[in-house]
């Protein structure tokens, strides 16, 4: 099961997502409390391992500098969340290795997913960033054999059961493993631990043969 935890904020946050046996980590630049400068993400993503799948966060932004950003930051990805429209995210996609399309729950574009020609597919609530759960059901639109990923008001509790519900390839959360009351973004070690390993341990034994890896980075590089 694909992993990853996004609003990541400090290099301390990134390393402990990773040490827990996380796929992905995720950057926030759209306005968010959880928004980070491209400077600090670079430093950060220069002490992960190169498996990891790092990924920009954008909401609305020009395409240029979406793409300037994702370089200039040392990403591997990036993630649209706003209204991009299919040429837009194509775009993006011819300049960059691995891209993300994030769509509403219920959205009534879901159902023409694939001429975004993104690499993977992410259902969120209504409100992106809150942490608020959405009904599950409104997940079942995305066109099948497809990498999605659910986000969206997730929990070390609740992750399993939307895993077994909704069968996605991957699952992405910020809120729900974060200090409650503290500083925003800054993550919590043991839920971070508890999400992962429920999320993992609830993954169909076929999973792994159901999709391909989502790109060899360690090829890219050699």
């Amino acid at each position: 099961m694909f992993v990853k935890i996004c609003g990541i904020t400090s290099e301390e946050d990134a390393l402990l997502a990773v040490a827990m046996g996380a796929d992905a980590v995720g950057f926030i630049f759209a306005p968010s409390k959880r928004q980070v400068a491209p400077t600090l993400v670079r430093d950060i993503v220069r002490r992960l391992p190169p498996e990891i799948l790092t990924v920009g966060v954008f909401r609305d932004e020009a395409p240029q500098r979406v793409v300037d950003i994702v370089h200039t930051a040392g990403l591997r990805a990036a993630q649209l969340h706003g209204h991009e429209t299919p040429d837009v995210s194509r775009w993006v996609r011819a300049r960059v290795r691995f891209v993300v399309q994030g769509f509403t729950a219920g959205d009534r574009n879901l159902d023409r997913a694939d001429d975004y020609g993104a690499d993977a597919i992410l259902i969120d609530s209504a409100t992106p960033g809150t942490g608020e759960l959405f009904d599950w059901s409104l997940a079942e639109g995305a066109p099948a054999g497809r990498r999605v990923v659910m986000a969206g008001g997730l929990t070390p509790d609740n992750v399993a059961d939307a895993i077994e519900r909704i069968g996605p390839w991957g699952v992405d959360v910020a809120t729900g493993v974060e200090v409650e009351g503290g500083e925003a973004g800054r993550k919590d070690a043991r839920k971070v631990r508890a999400f992962i390993a429920n999320a993992k341990a609830a993954a169909p034994d076929d999973y792994e043969s159901a999709f391909e890896a989502p790109y060899d980075w360690m090829e890219d590089e050699g």
